[in-house]
């Protein structure tokens, strides 16, 4: 028997979220599958071809023995093993699930509804994913040479400006700031604006004018640097980030997380990995290695590629019907190489590639290769 529908005088009003929540973009990851019956190489997430430290993965199983234990909700054991990495005070870091989480727990912490916040045009989707969240609103600035350009961001600070998000390095282009250039930048926002550092792939940068933010963050009122074990620790699946900057921010953080955001499992293995620096440095010396052979192969074949300091290039193909980068991404795909779009970061004439293992990287040139030579000329 239908329920009797309640008098309209009675009936709730229609729900509504918050506008700027309707304004948000689902975040859309990048493919992971191939045609029935090609052999798969993933080569759009910018996952380590080396996968997690073994160390990491036998933490991993002997936690299983306790999953019906709440984990602790202050993550100490991996907040203490980060800090014996890094050489930073565990008090001053919060883990999260995914530096993703932080991220966007920072907007909430910090923005009010009309509060700006700002990021770089090509900047990680993320970004304007929480300052909408927040009920923010998101400014971009233009990048010159598809990286940060201080004066630009500079000039978009205005006194409803309250957080700064930096890439650095930048993901999906790969470029970085030198550190000279981020002391600029904290030097140039007000005391009431967070400099947020996302430094994601900091442990696969070798320039020696880069940092990955913990001075100033370790000395700043109003700087954190964010970090994750999903790109060189192998730990994606596990979603663990952390975060370093100081006590005010962190007591906040702290305020507002979840009280278990960090499962179990989660900080037993980021305690080993972080402790497995031959793991780490062995996953960093396959990048630097393939770094620049992949830049020069996929230059050789006449594509461009923008210079990488991080653990992926991107590929930037002609608008030539035949040419493009949709045609070269089905024709990999058909191939079972599936390399990232990214036409949603305002980028659709380019495709960004992973490194991956030696197999997939061989086989990413080979078809490339095959590609530029199949293709109708202009």
């Amino acid at each position: 028997m239908s329920p009797v529908p309640a008098p309209s005088s009675l009936r709730a009003p229609t729900l509504r979220p918050r506008e700027s929540a309707l304004a948000i973009d689902a975040y859309v990851p990048g493919k992971s599958r191939a045609p029935a019956g090609v052999r798969l190489h993933k080569l759009s997430s910018n996952e380590t071809p080396l996968g997690p430290s073994p160390k990491a993965v036998e933490a991993f199983r002997e936690a299983a023995a306790n999953l019906e234990v709440y984990p602790d909700g202050t993550s100490r054991v991996l907040r203490e093993a980060i800090g014996r990495a890094h050489g930073l005070d565990p008090a001053r870091i919060v883990c999260g699930a995914g530096s993703d989480e932080l991220l966007s727990l920072l907007a909430l912490a910090y923005l009010e509804p009309g509060d700006e916040g700002l990021f770089t045009e090509h900047g990680f989707l993320v970004y304007k994913i929480a300052i909408l969240a927040a009920g923010g609103t998101p400014v971009v600035a233009p990048e010159t040479n598809l990286t940060a350009d201080v004066d630009a961001l500079l000039e978009r600070v205005t006194e409803r400006t309250r957080i700064v998000y930096i890439a650095n390095p930048n993901n999906p282009t790969g470029t970085y700031l030198p550190f000279d250039e981020v002391k600029r930048l904290h030097a140039g926002l007000p005391e009431t604006t967070l400099l947020v550092l996302d430094a994601a792939y900091s442990e696969y940068v070798r320039a020696n004018d880069y940092a990955a933010g913990v001075e100033l963050a370790g000395s700043a009122p109003n700087v954190v640097m964010t970090r994750t074990f999903s790109k060189a620790f192998g730990l994606a699946s596990l979603r663990i980030g952390w975060l370093y900057g100081p006590e005010g921010v962190v007591d906040v953080l702290n305020r507002i997380r979840g009280p278990f955001n960090v499962s179990g499992p989660a900080i037993a293995a980021g305690a080993a990995a972080a402790a497995d620096r031959a793991h780490i440095e062995a996953a960093v010396d396959h990048n630097a290695r393939w770094l620049a052979t992949l830049t020069e192969g996929v230059r050789a074949l006449g594509l461009e590629v923008t210079p990488s300091v991080a653990n992926f290039i991107l590929i930037h193909f002609p608008q030539t019907p035949g040419r493009s980068a949709a045609d070269a991404d089905a024709f990999l795909t058909a191939r079972g190489l599936i390399l990232r779009a990214v036409g949603a970061y305002g980028l659709p004439d380019a495709l960004r590639l992973s490194i991956g293992t030696e197999e997939a990287n061989r086989a990413v040139l080979e078809a490339l290769g095959e590609f530029v030579e199949s293709a109708p000329r202009g």
